[in-house]
This record gives C-alpha cells, structure tokens and sequence, in this order.
C-alpha cells in the first residue's frame, strides 16, 4: 500500500521576548502569513492527513491551527514533546509507532532534526529538483512530500521517494 508522508517545519518564530524560552515562542507575523499558504496548498493538492503528529512546542501548536483551519475535515493532532529538538534518529522511531490505517501522516517538527531526517529519507526516484531545492535550505514553513510503498514499521532511511518541496515564497 502506497503512503505519503508530509514532513513541514513550523512557520517563522518571533524572537521578540527574549524573556521566553525557545519551546513557548509564538509565531512572527511573516510565520502567520506563511502558515494558511501552507494549508491552503495541501487542501488543493488533496494531500489531507489522516494523522498529525507535532512537537508540542507553541510555534508548531500554531503553525498546525494555521494550516489546518484551511482543510475541509482535519485530524486532531498528536502534541508530542518528544518531537521536539528530534534527531533524525528519533523521528524514524516515532514514525514508526504510525498505525498502518494511516495513508498520508503529516509530521510538525523543527530543525536541525526534521530537515536531516527529510535528507536522509530520500531514495531513489526523488526529483531532483526538490532534493536540490531541500539540500539548499529546508526554511521555516517548508513542506517535502514523500511517498513509499510497505509498512510504517519498517521505514527505513532512503526509502522513501522526495516528490515535491514546497517553500512559502513558492506560493507568494
């Protein structure tokens, strides 16, 4: 059975208190913008997730109302703090707790861990373009669409086919 794995980083951060810590530091006003761009894409893509998995961080906690308040029906997300600050090494792992009912899972996390895990996942077949685009940079608000053929339990690095990436000023 064929999945598709979205793998977005949360949009743009404020650091205008600098009195916050880095897990409560809410959305700039440019991630407000970008993150119902984002939404509004994957909704005219008909890339909708049966699953969200998140950090539970406060700029991904909005970045996820942003996006999904765009979808027709979207899943209640899973805040995880294990997803924050994640290697690539420990986003493999919780992928692969994903119940296999699940065709398309979106997963809300940060760098450096997500954009080493969305270059270590990409195998064979992956467009080059959007491996290029992603090897440059994976910006806040960047989205990579991944599919593979198997079991969630047994994804594996370079497994997967990078299809797309996505940046907001690809959408501006």
């Amino acid at each position: 059975m064929k999945k598709e794995l979205l793998l977005l980083r949360h949009a743009k951060s404020s650091w205008d208190d600098p009195r916050l810590e880095d897990f409560d530091r809410p959305l700039a006003p440019r991630g407000r913008a970008a993150a119902p761009l984002i939404g509004r894409f994957l909704e005219e893509r008909h890339w909708r997730p049966l699953m969200a998995l998140a950090s539970s961080s406060a700029r991904t906690r909005e970045t996820w109302e942003l996006v999904s308040s765009r979808f027709a029906h979207a899943p209640s997300p899973t805040f995880r703090d294990s997803l924050y600050e994640a290697s690539a090494e420990q986003l493999l792992a919780e992928l692969r707790h994903t119940p296999e009912i699940v065709g398309t899972l979106l997963v809300l996390g940060h760098n450096p861990g997500l954009e080493e895990f969305a270059l270590r996942l990409a195998g064979e077949g992956s467009d080059t373009g959007a491996l290029g685009q992603m090897r440059k940079k994976f910006p806040t608000a960047g989205l990579a669409h991944f599919e593979f053929t198997g079991r969630w339990e047994a994804l594996q690095f370079g497994a997967a086919r990078l299809t797309h990436f996505l940046r907001p000023k690809d959408l501006a």
